[in-house]
């Protein structure tokens, strides 16, 4: 077989390098490179949490980046509202969440086909909206298709604009490239920007910080900075394909918000019986995130995500060491982490006329 000559990325600092490699690199040597080349910053990473402000009503808070925002370090995840078979269920887990101190609410366009954000729209009629930092998310890569969700978002959710918009599941390699090419979403998201109908914009991904890394060089690359960036931060992760240690680090040095998300991984890293809920929110709280997302489909859950809140002291070294020996068998193959090792999570993939 002809040996072909391909482009290699190379980390140097805040950037990629190209150079010329004979073999084709394997996605296992690349995320290698960058996890062996950032392992102290992420390790230093790993164990600063943000400062947070006193409690009030169970809850901590946090500043959002760069933006200098102060949000609930434990966000309210939108995919788990919706799931509620009576609406005035969802409805009361929100407005309860809020009335608790609870102030920052995550919803997507997909979730549950709309239900989520009409849902989130109705609660948070009668003041609520105003006593929240919301956010949600769009799918298109187009910027026609993005636009047309983004103005059916702010119809479902009841409001004119939002508090951050996010690009939803940057999930494979040519995501970012669409992304930022001509007709793009990003020109949606710069004219939503514009026009007042967000302050500010992240994107969001699941599958392999690979495609994250090449979102973050690619802004990088085009001056264009993004406020955010949502991720999976859990106990699992720090072992396989890991965010945690190949995009943090990153992220902390361009200033952009760490939004973490599945720290339970709805419910799956629980069925490896070596962590507790507690134990997850503690260990997301623990890192530089300036929010944790949690699903939260009952009061009862919601409960519990007070009261990590409530509880939460930072982890030391040592307390982050031994969580990571009890579940290092465990995440060694990514098992327990089905939304980087299967499509089950992948709505995209699901609903290809959504990306369109």
């Amino acid at each position: 077989m002809r040996n072909v000559t391909q482009p290699v990325l190379h980390w140097q600092g805040a950037c990629f390098s190209t150079v010329m490699e004979n073999e084709p690199m394997k996605r296992r040597k690349f995320i290698g490179s960058i996890a062996a080349l950032s392992a102290a910053a992420s390790l230093d990473a790993q164990n600063t949490a943000p400062k947070s402000t006193p409690k009030a009503n169970g809850m901590i808070y946090r500043t959002l980046g760069s933006t200098g925002e102060k949000v609930s370090a434990i966000g309210l995840g939108g995919s788990h509202i919706g799931k509620q078979d009576d609406e005035k269920e969802s409805i009361a887990i929100i407005r309860s969440a809020i009335d608790r101190g609870m102030t920052f609410m995550d919803n997507s366009w997909d979730y549950n086909q709309g239900a989520s954000e009409i849902r989130m729209g109705k609660a948070l009629r009668d003041g609520y909206r105003q006593k929240v930092f919301l956010m949600t998310k769009f799918d298109g890569r187009t910027k026609k298709t993005a636009a047309l969700q983004i103005e059916e978002s702010l119809a479902r959710l009841q409001t004119d604009h939002l508090d951050l918009l996010q690009f939803h599941e940057n999930i494979r390699l040519e995501d970012p490239d669409r992304f930022f090419a001509p007709g793009g979403a990003v020109e949606a998201l710069t004219e939503a920007k514009q026009s007042g109908k967000t302050r500010y914009i992240g994107f969001t991904g699941h599958k392999d910080p690979a495609v994250h890394l090449r979102m973050l060089q690619m802004s990088k690359e085009r001056n264009f900075h993004f406020d955010t960036a949502q991720m999976p931060i859990n106990v699992m992760d720090a072992h396989f394909r890991s965010f945690l240690h190949g995009v943090v680090p990153v992220l902390m040095e361009q200033k952009v918000a760490l939004l973490g998300m599945k720290p339970m991984g709805s419910g799956i890293i629980l069925k490896s019986n070596v962590v507790t809920p507690i134990e997850c929110l503690h260990f997301a709280l623990s890192q530089p995130t300036s929010v944790v997302i949690t699903g939260c489909d009952s009061m009862r859950i919601l409960d519990q995500a007070f009261e990590a809140a409530r509880t939460f002291k930072p982890l030391t070294p040592a307390q982050i060491s031994a969580l990571l020996s009890k579940t290092e068998q465990a995440a060694a193959h990514g098992q327990f982490e089905l939304f980087k090792t299967s499509n089950r999570f992948d709505s995209t993939a699901q609903h290809p006329e959504w990306v369109a």
